[in-house]
This record gives structure tokens, C-alpha cells and sequence, in this order.
């Protein structure tokens, strides 16, 4: 949900889709935390209603590709259209964002080839494997490598939008506020 409110907050148009989902389903989204433990701790999110219909995405009509963590993308690497879109973004040399589990859909697509980039450490073995060049950065860092932008958390949200931003070329703006007191 940061991402497609980030990216709509500073002004681009954001469809979010699911495959086998049209636009106004529900997905259930979920925290992840990192309080300790070997791994991060998984509690229930936000129910995400998506704005768009997988079925009927034309890619053409893209600028950008985001690609969320979490455990979705272990399952929906498994999709054929998913490595398609993925792939048609990479192609193109088109601005491509992942983040923490997501580099798994980049691997499955075999895109990473010789791509400097990070995610979420569990997941450098898919990375490695597939060609991509991992590098192990703070939970609050990004990677940019030409078009592709990656961080492994969402603490790293602040620092992976603002260099997906300049990827995009997008100019941000502070037109005067109006205070309410």
C-alpha cells in the first residue's frame, strides 16, 4: 500500500493488480516485522481493494513496473502472464522497482542478469542463481542499477521511493498548503 499511495501522492497514475483478481477485490496484505527473531514476524494487514483488472492490463500502456514484498511473490512467480509483464518491463529498459521478496518474480523472469541489486536476504540464493549480482545493504538502504531499483524492507521505503522517483524523472513539487489550525 505505500508505494501506490506514495506514487499517487506525488501525482502518477497507479493501477494495482492480482492475478485471477479484477478491479474492486480485496487482497489481504500483512506486516512484516523484525523483532529478533532469525526471521521477520508476519502479522494480518490491510484488506488492499485493487483499482484494476489483471486480465485486461495492456502493458504498452505502462511507464513503470512496482514490484511489492512480502510472500505474494512466491506465489504469483508461478503465473506466466506475471514473468511476461516483468519481462516486457526489463525488455524495454522501463523503470522496474522491487522490494524485499519481489526480487523473486525479477529471478523467475530471468532478468537480473549481470543487475547489481539487493532484496531480502533470504532471497540472494534466487538472485545469485539467476545472474543478478546481490549486495547485502541496511534494512533502510536501495540499490539503483540503470533501471532497476531494489531495497530488501519496507524501512527502506522512504530511500526506495525517492530513487524510483528519480528513475521515473518525476519532479516533486511544493505548491503553497493551506494550514488548518
Amino acid at each position: 500500500m505505500v508505494p501506490f499511495q506514495a506514487l499517487q501522492m506525488v501525482g502518477h497514475t497507479v493501477d494495482a493488480v492480482c492475478p485471477n483478481k479484477k478491479a474492486g477485490d480485496q487482497v489481504r496484505t500483512a506486516v512484516h516485522d523484525f523483532e529478533g527473531d532469525q526471521t521477520y514476524s508476519e502479522k494480518p494487514g490491510h484488506n488492499f481493494t485493487l483499482n484494476a483488472t489483471f486480465a485486461e492490463v495492456e502493458v504498452a500502456t505502462y511507464d513503470a513496473l512496482v514490484i511489492p514484498g512480502g510472500r505474494a511473490p512466491e506465489y504469483i512467480r508461478l503465473n506466466e502472464r506475471v514473468l511476461e509483464i516483468t519481462r516486457y518491463f526489463a525488455q524495454g529498459n522501463k523503470p522496474i522497482a522491487a522490494i524485499c521478496h519481489g526480487l523473486q518474480i525479477l529471478a523467475a523472469a530471468d532478468v537480473l542478469q549481470g543487475k547489481v541489486c539487493t532484496g531480502y536476504p533470504a532471497c540472494s540464493p534466487d538472485i545469485r542463481t539467476s545472474g543478478g549480482v546481490y549486495v547485502n545493504v541496511s534494512v533502510d538502504e536501495a540499490i539503483v542499477d540503470g533501471n532497476l531499483v531494489t531495497a530488501p524492507a519496507w524501512p527502506a521505503h522512504p530511500r526506495w521511493l525517492a530513487e524510483f522517483l528519480q528513475v521515473l524523472g518525476t519532479k516533486v513539487e511544493h505548491p503553497e498548503l493551506t494550514t488548518f489550525r
